[in-house]
């Protein structure tokens, strides 16, 4: 990997990967001219931009798509895999290839914060200082021909009829059968069919001009299927297995159970001032790095992680799945999440932002557990009394603190030191609430 370059105060750190040493230096040029891009590190390989990347963590990787070992399609496979152990970096792809196949390879998993840039159109004004923005914003960036190429993958002279043309359009935007049977007042059941069948006629009448097309729908399809299989709002927030599992039981929408849980909430504390005061594409970038790493400390506790709500996180432990060890494994999530946001805090020193001091609560109880929403969107969430508690509690912990309920501390399996025990009025309760406040260096 080639030497690093003079970091810039404040810029969007970017990672650059192209084989080609002409092309990588001039991009590499190109975007130390921008005031707002610092360039942190270059390489040439698929391992160098994997091993580079995941050292560096910028927050944006730019990227060829074909490099050694193979040629093939080295750069997106590198950037996912950097992806795995940093999910807020974004992705710019750089490709000569308008072929429409290379954008639904990177799209396949979803479209957040991802880009796909012509190099011919690179030096075009600030097309590519625009698409690294996006992305880093969490945005998504794709060239108008490779948009065209995605919606209309069929050439002209096909013969389809208009509903064939709607169905074509619908999976080619990427919409799950459940949607497209929304979007056309029909049965999920029907409108697989009706695509198959649209599948079907393309393939009899396919030539030489329509092969690539056809290629590109079987891979539209796939993509789809397994995102509808997958669950694609669940497999983004649970445990690795627990969507599968879930399908697998045949919830239904609505269908309740009670569990014994721990819910965990945090909150970035002071963060409306920060807000105000901050640019807003670097504030963003911020929030962005926070709720990769909280995500990674509940997940790695095996928790789940229930939404994000502004500056604020909502997880919980003992669902889907019953864990005995609920309690223990939410006070060990929490007490990483201050370690991970005492490091993010460092590193952010170091690039002159301002760093995140978050508070959090847990409470341990009985909650009402349930798949909620449409055909088109589900979302797994829990409801009761200990998630309004742990709300309340969470708003007692300054930064650097985590307040236990009562129950919560009786559940550990060890005994926590160095609490304060709080009696707080309630909202709510007749009685006021015990809790017990402890910092993170305590747990």
């Amino acid at each position: 990997m080639a030497g690093m370059p003079k970091r810039k105060s404040g810029g969007i750190t970017v990672f650059l990967a192209d084989d080609n040493l002409i092309v990588r230096e001039g991009v590499r040029a190109l975007l130390n001219r921008q005031r707002d891009v610092d360039v942190v590190g270059v390489a040439a390989d698929y391992q160098e931009l994997v091993d580079g990347a995941i050292a560096a963590r910028p927050q944006v990787i730019v990227t060829d798509i074909r490099m050694p070992p193979t040629l093939q399609r080295e750069g997106i496979d590198a950037a996912k895999e950097v992806r795995k152990h940093h999910p807020g970096i974004g992705v710019v792809v750089l490709s000569q290839y308008d072929d429409p196949e290379y954008a639904v390879s990177l799209l396949a998993e979803g479209s957040a914060g991802y880009a796909y840039l012509l190099k011919d159109r690179v030096g075009e004004g600030d097309q590519l200082t625009l698409a690294i923005k996006i992305v880093a914003a969490g945005g998504t960036f794709l060239e108008p021909q490779i948009q065209d190429a995605l919606v209309r993958p069929v050439s002209a002279g096909s013969d389809l009829s208009p509903a064939d043309e709607e169905i074509l359009r619908l999976v080619a935007e990427g919409r799950t059968i459940k949607a497209i049977a929304a979007a056309r007042r029909t049965t999920p059941a029907a409108a697989a069919a009706d695509v198959e069948k649209l599948f079907l006629t393309i393939a009899q009448s396919a030539s030489a001009g329509t092969e690539g097309s056809l290629r590109r729908l079987r891979m539209l399809h796939q993509a789809i299927v397994d995102r509808e299989e997958q669950g694609e709002t669940l497999s983004r927030m649970l445990p690795g297995g627990i969507a599968e599992k879930l399908r697998r039981e045949g919830r239904r929408i609505g269908e309740t159970e009670t569990l014994e849980v721990t819910v965990l909430m945090s909150d970035i504390r002071g963060y409306t001032t920060l807000a105000e005061q901050a640019d807003p594409t670097r504030l963003a970038h911020q929030l962005n790095d926070h709720r990769a790493e909280m995500s990674r400390a509940i997940l790695d506790s095996a928790g789940t992680v229930m939404q994000f709500v502004g500056d604020a996180v909502m997880a919980v432990f003992g669902a889907p799945v019953s864990q005995p060890d609920h309690a223990d494994r939410a006070l060990e999530a929490a007490v990483a999440m201050h370690r991970y946001q005492d490091e993010v805090n460092r590193r952010w020193g170091d690039e002159g932002l301002p760093p995140f001091h978050i508070g959090i609560g847990l409470s341990t109880g009985t909650v009402a557990a349930a798949l909620l929403g449409s055909e088109e969107r589900i979302e797994y969430t829990v409801v009761g009394d200990t998630v309004n508690l742990t709300q309340r509690l969470q708003q007692l912990a300054s930064g650097g603190q985590i307040v236990l309920s009562d129950k919560t501390r009786q559940a550990l399996s060890r005994s926590v030191g160095g609490t304060e025990t709080l009696h707080e009025e309630v909202k709510g309760r007749a009685r006021p609430v015990v809790a017990h406040r402890m910092t993170a260096a305590a747990g």
